[in-house]
């Protein structure tokens, strides 16, 4: 590192200190805390996103955004070349960085990274960063303290996007290592051709018949806004936006408030009763649907695995059709995988299963989710939450856009042919990149008009074992060893023998633990028969918890 880019680091950071006695730990959500806390986080991690960008010579994505936390809070992470989270082999350099006490600290970790990862500035190929932020009004300056993190490695540059939905920048970041125009506009271009084609190739074919009306919450947060700039060009499809900007964000409104309370959002009630309803949260990387219960605030929740269930069907019977009579050199035997964490409510799973569908679980977490749906050329990832998305397999594509071209010569118009249109249509309307409650939400509408399904009875394709989430605080969490996506405990021994005992009491019972990435708990989830035996099932694993480690309450 020459003296000039030394001097430029250690003058840029010593504008920014660190907060005095504040931890930092770089996560699934990035970074999140007090907004007043993050100037000199989010000064770093610009300073990261520019490192990552010349490493990778690829455009990197800065989110700053706190997703469904409250209004005072705000976050920061990066998104990497392919749209995807930050690799997590570079985790613990952000942790690092974040918590280094002063800027010489601050510049020998980052000479000792640089080193070890073989980067070497003022020679390599200009960075870019795409930054975006949601609404918050902390958003602002803490882009501009992103900005003077990357303009202190020399040859960085931000391209500032503005307020934007968390999954929008993650496609424009994806959008732009492919060679694509990545505007916002580009984005709303793509949903509407691919949710237009789903709608013409609909089985009921009603391409012309307006597909029913929908009332979104949205969170007052940034998809509101967006939604309603989408919602203009959505001719077939009649949307009521409430809560988009005259509200506090997240309060008493989002999917995070509604998937957990199962009330309704602010300024619903009784009156919507029998409408289709859906939630997004504050950034809008998360969907849930409900309807509202007559003569009530309570509602009937469609949830994350619901929507996952949706899109299994759908996208199995496409492929069935599509390999139908067809001769083995031209069919691609496509592996559809369904991947879960164990919090997936066990119904779901069950009924995935019938359905003939490979279900696998994967450790809690996104970045686990994401990374496995990538190892088949279908692979669907959804949590209870509603945070999920699609991954077609390049080589799949690749193969469904010949064989959409022969069919288009030798047979078109076929059923064939139309299960192949849709396919390509569900691959450019899904984000790929995050999950994103907007091209989420079109295909749910999409496939329920495709299937002529109410939303009544799109929530009646299972119905949910009752269950209990509860958190136990304990001395050490990391005494709490999984294995088996979390299903399982190997340390301290004896406590998963002593849970098996208690599950077996309970008929449908199932129960795990896990300790919580973020604080010192060990979070209980249960599940059974009925709601009193799920609860019943969890207190008693809780005092096992107790037993075991020791709690501080």
């Amino acid at each position: 590192m020459n003296q000039e880019q030394r001097s430029l680091l250690l003058h840029a950071a010593s504008r920014f200190p660190a907060p005095l006695g504040v931890k930092f730990s770089y996560g699934t959500s990035g970074f999140r805390a007090d907004a007043s806390l993050l100037e000199s986080t989010v000064f770093r991690v610009g300073m990261l996103a520019a490192l990552r960008s010349i490493q990778t010579t690829s455009v990197i994505g800065l989110m700053i955004t706190a997703s469904h936390n409250q209004v005072s809070d705000n976050g920061v992470k990066v998104a990497d070349p392919s749209g995807g989270m930050l690799t997590q082999s570079w985790e613990p350099f952000a942790d690092a960085i974040a918590n280094a006490p002063d800027p010489l600290s601050l510049f020998q970790l980052l000479e000792d990274f640089l080193n070890k990862e073989n980067i070497t500035l003022g020679t390599a190929p200009a960075a870019e960063v795409l930054l975006g932020r949601d609404t918050r009004p902390s958003g602002m300056s803490l882009v501009e303290a992103a900005k003077q993190g990357i303009a202190s490695i020399m040859g960085a540059s931000a391209t500032d996007m503005g307020v934007v939905t968390t999954p929008q920048l993650h496609w424009m970041v994806r959008a732009k290592n492919k060679g694509i125009e990545a505007s916002e506009l580009n984005y709303y271009d793509q949903l509407l051709t691919s949710f237009g084609c789903l709608l013409e190739y609909s089985a009921q074919g009603n391409c012309s018949k307006n597909v029913g009306d929908l009332i979104v919450d949205a969170a007052d947060g940034v998809g509101g806004e967006k939604l309603v700039k989408l919602k203009t060009s959505l001719s077939l499809l009649t949307i009521d936006v409430r809560n988009y900007g005259d509200g506090v964000l997240n309060e008493g409104v989002g999917a995070d408030y509604v998937q957990k309370e199962k009330v309704v959002p602010r300024n619903f009630g009784p009156e919507d009763a029998g409408i289709r309803c859906a939630s997004l949260d504050g950034d809008a990387d998360r969907l849930v649907y409900f309807s509202v219960l007559s003569n009530s605030n309570k509602i009937d929740l469609v949830d994350g695995d619901k929507i996952l269930s949706l899109f299994s069907l759908f996208l199995k019977e496409q492929l069935e059709i599509l390999n139908r009579h067809e001769d083995a050199s031209k069919s691609y035997q496509a592996s559809l995988g369904v991947v879960q964490t164990a919090y997936a409510n066990g119904a779901s799973t069950d009924y995935l299963k019938q359905l003939g569908l490979e279900v696998v679980l994967t450790p809690t977490g996104v970045k686990y989710l994401h990374e496995k749906a990538a190892e088949y050329d279908i692979g669907i990832y959804f949590e209870a939450n509603g945070h999920g998305t699609i991954l077609f397999s390049d080589s799949f594509l690749a193969w469904l856009e010949n064989r959409n071209n022969e069919l288009s010569l030798t047979s078109k118009g076929s059923e064939q042919h139309t299960a192949a249109l849709r396919l390509l249509a569900v691959s450019k309307l899904i984000n790929q990149a995050a999950g994103d409650a907007l091209s989420g939400l079109l295909l749910v509408e999409a496939i329920l008009q495709h299937l002529g399904w109410s939303i009544h009875k799109w929530n009646a394709l299972y119905k949910d074992l009752p269950s209990r989430q509860l958190k136990v605080k304990v001395v050490d969490r990391t005494a709490v060893i999984t294995e088996n996506a979390e299903t399982t405990v190997v340390s301290p021994a004896g406590i998963q023998e002593a849970i098996d005992a208690e599950t077996a009491k309970y008929p449908q019972g199932r129960c795990f633990i896990r300790p919580s990435g973020t604080e010192d708990v060990v979070r209980v989830y249960a599940e059974a028969s009925t709601q009193e035996a799920a609860d019943s099932l969890a207190n008693s694993v809780v005092k096992l918890v107790d037993q075991y480690l020791g709690s501080t309450s």
